[in-house]
């Protein structure tokens, strides 16, 4: 007598949940503005710029994430030279802040690769060809996966890093909109919108 024997294959999928929006496009609900510098919304828009006193400054959620896809617009509006960015997994005390930021600079200055803050400084810049992916004075979409101790970011569509990394894997904390300290910045940001990614 033949026996067929079955074999039963245990398969996780992991999926995204509800897609959550960040920004209402009416007021900072959800954030913590940390320093000096200028958060304020304008025509649907959230807005950044420096003020007089030309600090680092943060606009913080109040929520943590761990595991997600972070979509959402940006454009310079400004000639300066120096950055700004969006922090994952981030804890600040103050202006001091610990995490990962990707980076949203001018064109040259790496957009999508990432800077670990107060350690290790640049873990990935993406190669120089990518820089003109870069809309100058227009709007550009940037999306940011994280999943465990990998992170991949995009920008307009096309892929500019994939790392993982074994510390960014252990962090925990919120996502956190940057602001570089020297003045002369002023960002909009719009459809600030994340897809928790769970097993």
């Amino acid at each position: 007598m033949k026996r067929s024997l079955i074999f039963s294959v245990a398969v996780v999928f992991y999926t995204t949940a509800q897609e959550i929006s960040l920004f209402n496009g009416i007021d900072l609900q959800g954030w913590n503005i940390h320093g000096t510098e200028l958060w304020y919304v304008e025509d649907g828009h959230l807005v950044c710029e420096s003020s007089p006193q030309k600090e680092y400054g943060y606009l913080v959620t109040q929520d943590h994430f761990q595991d997600f896809i972070l979509n959402l617009e940006f454009k310079q509006e400004s000639k300066s030279d120096n950055n700004s960015g969006v922090f994952v997994r981030s804890t600040i005390e103050g202006i001091r802040i610990s995490g990962w930021q990707v980076e949203v600079a001018p064109k040259g200055r790496h957009t999508g690769g990432i800077y670990e803050s107060y350690g290790r400084g640049w873990l990935i810049k993406p190669e120089p060809e990518l820089e003109e992916v870069l809309n100058e004075n227009e709007w550009n979409a940037l999306k940011i996966k994280v999943d465990g101790d990998q992170i991949t970011t995009w920008l307009n569509g096309t892929q500019m890093i994939h790392l993982e990394d074994e510390k960014i894997g252990a962090g925990k904390g919120s996502i956190a909109l940057q602001i570089h300290d020297g003045g002369g910045i002023k960002i909009r940001w719009r459809e600030i919108k994340l897809e928790p990614i769970v097993p």
